[in-house]
């Protein structure tokens, strides 16, 4: 395998790397280095931070200094923190966020624009189908075999999709579920339940190279993966900002969620689904949203926990989704794209074996 240095660099030479990372929320950290005998020289971290006292910098440049290029970055980010002087305060950044700044200067994480990006649109589609292209093309991306993308779902029927590691006896009022025509499915990522139906939900799935959230644990990539939706939804207006762990939100309420997974050989999965509109009454009928849920909420009824998105524009759907997607679009230079024939067939099996298999749905009944 080649080396992931540059070759002057590996030769002893010495070899200017640039890397740049901004934080979600936070502040943008610069990594300037030098990579000799395959060991890290020459740092200067910079960035429009905050940092007390002063001094802290030497700390971190110090830490770094004489590491192995090819250091994990929780290692990299360990080192600054256990190299800190008592008392050093990060504001807008952290460790982690220097790392990763680190390993894009070395080539080893990278950034959007590193990745040609493409946008697929499956049109209405059932349920499991659905879930089943979502591990399917992110699976392929893991392969290498596709670009990674942004896919826009459209839902054909009314629907409940319960995360994997909830009750389904918990969560759903089966009765209530069959008696409205509600299909009830379960997918692969963990997270809490949701109601959608035609019209009502804006939903989105990246695949996305694991290399892109190199150095982040879950909580930051979440973030970091939404930021995007973030500057949509704020150039309508829309006050929207990130509530940890994975809902995005604003000052009247929850506007949705995202939920995640990685896979083996380096791939996320990552979806999320906004509230276009909501019939509160049917969802707190079908979804047994229990007290302890909504308690740290400050909210006495689940229904009051969203507000969705076309009680705060006042556009439509189309309008909404096309905004959304200019702004990915202009952000990270993304074409349209296909899911290809042999990838749908593949994932219409895969919906048929397992995500409309009622052994699946109820593996936690």
């Amino acid at each position: 395998m080649p080396s992931p240095f540059p070759l002057g660099a590996a030769q002893g030479k010495g070899f200017c790397m640039h890397g740049e990372y901004k934080v979600p929320g936070g502040k943008l950290v610069v990594a300037d280095l030098e990579v000799r005998e395959g060991r890290l020289a020459d740092l200067r971290i910079s960035g429009d931070f905050f940092l007390e006292p002063t001094e802290a910098l030497d700390d971190i440049t110090r830490s770094l200094t004489g590491l192995a290029a090819d250091t994990p970055p929780e290692h990299l980010a360990m080192a600054i923190r256990d190299n800190l002087r008592p008392g050093a305060a990060l504001v807008g950044f952290t460790a982690e966020s220097v790392a990763i700044a680190v390993r894009r200067a070395l080539g080893l994480a990278k950034s959007w624009h590193d990745f040609e990006w493409e946008i697929l649109d499956t049109g209405p589609t059932a349920p499991a189908l659905h879930l089943a292209l979502d591990d399917v093309l992110a699976r392929e991306v893991a392969a290498g075999r596709r670009r990674p993308a942004l896919r826009i779902w459209h839902w054909d029927r009314p629907a409940i999709i319960i995360g994997n590691f909830q009750s389904l006896s918990n969560e759903v009022d089966m009765a209530a579920a069959d008696r409205l025509g509600v299909t009830v499915v379960r997918r692969v990522t963990g997270g809490g339940a949701m109601f959608v139906e035609p019209g009502s939900a804006l939903t989105y799935s990246l695949y996305a190279p694991g290399e892109l959230v190199d150095g982040m644990d879950f909580a930051a990539s979440y973030a970091f993966l939404d930021q995007w939706v973030l500057k949509a939804l704020n150039a309508l207006g829309i006050e929207a900002s990130y509530k940890p762990l994975n809902d995005i939100t604003s000052p009247k309420g929850k506007i949705g969620g995202a939920a995640q997974k990685r896979y083996a050989g380096g791939a996320v999965l990552h979806h999320v689904t906004m509230a276009y509109d909501m019939d509160a009454d049917k969802m707190t009928a079908l979804l047994r949203i229990g007290r302890e849920k909504i308690s740290d909420k400050g909210i006495v009824s689940a229904g009051k926990r969203v507000d969705p998105v076309r009680s705060q524009t006042g556009l439509s759907q189309e309008a909404v989704l096309a905004r959304m997607l200019e702004t990915f679009s202009s952000l990270y230079g993304a074409r349209s794209g296909t899911v290809s024939p042999d990838e749908m067939a593949e994932a219409q099996k895969l919906a048929r074996e397992k995500f409309e298999d009622p052994t699946w749905t109820a593996h936690l009944p």
